[in-house]
């Protein structure tokens, strides 16, 4: 289900993690050659993804996810 990120912040091992409109997180790592996302590397490039959508892997696999 596609939700919108409302923001970021980074884990205990300084992977970035979107924060999403359901409550739920989904990590968006940069980690090359597997994650190509260059832009969770600065605070501007950042900002420009807000309001967009990821799927909330969460959302759409409740039975999944421990309370």
């Amino acid at each position: 289900m596609q939700r919108r990120v409302t923001g970021f912040h980074q884990d205990d091992e300084g992977h970035w993690v979107a924060e999403l409109e359901c409550g739920h997180t989904r990590h968006v790592r940069h980690d090359p050659p597997w994650k190509e996302r260059p832009w969770v590397l600065t605070e501007e490039s950042r900002a420009t993804r807000l309001g967009t959508t990821l799927d909330c892997v969460a959302c759409d696999n409740p039975e999944e996810v421990s309370p």
